[in-house]
């Protein structure tokens, strides 16, 4: 039994004898399994692209609503206590500082 359609062209050719037009059928026929088959992953491919666009929009916005919301927040925090707040930069930018030095060593 053939494997493959090439091999049923084969196999079919040779036991008619010439069978040109049987296996320009077979090839015409795997020709347009394989466009149709190209025309349906083209269109599953959009579909998944598409979706995937609206997903990252969806997130995308939802991420810009909560920075907004943390700004907000960090905003109020630093007016009630600056004096606590400054300390707070100050302390991170020491140690961020201390971090990079010792890496040159």
């Amino acid at each position: 039994m053939p494997a493959n359609a090439v091999d049923y062209a084969d196999d079919t050719s040779a036991t008619n004898g010439a069978g040109g037009d049987s296996s320009k059928r077979l090839a015409a026929e795997a020709q347009r399994t394989f466009a149709e088959a190209r025309a349906k992953i083209e269109q599953v491919v959009q579909e998944g692209l598409e979706q995937l666009r609206a997903q990252s929009r969806t997130y995308a916005d939802t991420a810009g609503q909560q920075l907004d919301v943390a700004q907000q927040y960090v905003s109020e925090r630093v007016k009630e206590r600056p004096l606590a707040a400054t300390g707070a930069a100050l302390g991170v930018g020491v140690l961020i500082g201390l971090l990079l030095s010792s890496g040159r060593r």
